[in-house]
């Protein structure tokens, strides 16, 4: 009977993975086809949705990433957080529950098979309507835990997320049917076997709601001096309290996430306006030119100038080089 059982349940999982071969199928040609064959980063008509397409891998790329469902349909791509590494393919989605700065490449990406994926922004609202619908169902601890995690593909979700992208072909039904494919989506995320640590966010009075509003303020007042004491306290937390659940929401303390926003925000500022290394640096709240030469190389490998002499010869614009591969789902 035992025996009868495990071939039935193994038989189960053959079907679902061949069903999502083909649905993955399915969703590369609708991101081949929806962002005409060109490389790039693709806006689309159905709010909150980017679609993306590369035949070589680019050079590593710098963001702060928002809350949003990453999904490959076709390559591979690693993703930096601080220190750790977060790899994802088209048999993995990535999941991003705050504003977090993070470093990334694409992996694979060839002419023959492009990288082909799709990410879907997530708005807080929505994911605190649906958790406190969802109630005792989800199990969202007190606690905070990181704000970025990997899960397993399944044909659950990939039905909505077909169904959104299916949803460029009929433009008048966006308006109406788009919010419900991303609810479901949430859903799905939200019921997955990791998606408490999506739900934490939205827990009322939580450690992790409340590391969201200093996130929020970091990333709204980066170039404003740091005062950890004073965000303790409007946070309603010690200080050693709000290091600890900081660094367990984003792996690293709340002046090495304000270093890095000021760091991408001043080469996204020296590529757009042309402006020196020593404005730049003073603009993002940097007082000593020495430090932020210091801290730029050490962050993105090179001194100010020479990154972004080579970045403009690479004719890597503003955009791409500040949000680059980072940004791409």
């Amino acid at each position: 009977m035992l025996t009868a059982f495990k071939r039935q349940e193994s038989g189960d999982r053959s079907a679902e993975q061949m069903q999502i071969t083909v649905m993955r199928a399915e969703l590369a040609a609708q991101i081949e086809r929806h962002t005409a064959g060109i490389d790039g980063i693709h806006a689309t008509a159905v709010p909150q949705l980017g679609l993306a397409r590369l035949t070589e891998p680019p050079p590593m790329g710098h963001a702060l990433h928002q809350p949003a469902l990453c999904v490959l349909a076709q390559g591979s791509k690693r993703l930096i957080l601080n220190d750790e590494v977060y790899v994802y393919d088209s048999s993995t989605y990535l999941v991003v529950s705050q504003n977090l700065p993070v470093s990334g490449h694409v992996i694979a990406a060839s002419r023959d098979v492009p990288y082909l994926g799709l990410k879907v922004e997530f708005d807080p609202r929505e994911i605190a309507s649906l958790v406190l619908e969802l109630g005792a169902t989800i199990d969202a601890p007190r606690r905070a835990e990181r704000a970025m995690f990997t899960g397993e593909m399944s044909t659950a979700l990939l039905d909505p997320l077909l169904r959104l992208v299916n949803l460029l072909d009929t433009p008048a039904d966006i308006a109406t049917l788009a919010p419900l494919c991303k609810r479901e989506i949430l859903y799905r995320v939200l019921r997955s076997p990791e998606g408490w640590r999506l739900a934490q966010m939205a827990v009322t009075d939580s450690h992790s709601q409340r590391i969201t509003q200093v996130i929020n303020w970091l990333h709204t007042n980066f170039d404003r001096p740091l005062q950890v004491e004073a965000l303790a306290r409007d946070a309603a937390m010690s200080v050693s309290s709000l290091h600890a659940h900081f660094k367990s929401v984003t792996a690293m303390s709340p002046l090495q996430f304000q270093k890095q926003l000021r760091l991408q925000e001043a080469r996204r500022i020296m590529l757009a306006e042309r402006v020196d290394a020593g404005l730049a640096g003073h603009r993002v709240g940097y007082e000593s030119a020495s430090q932020f030469n210091r801290e730029y190389a050490r962050f993105f490998g090179a001194p100010p100038a020479r990154d972004i002499k080579r970045l403009r010869e690479e004719h890597i614009g503003p955009t791409s080089a500040a949000e680059g591969s980072a940004r791409a789902a």
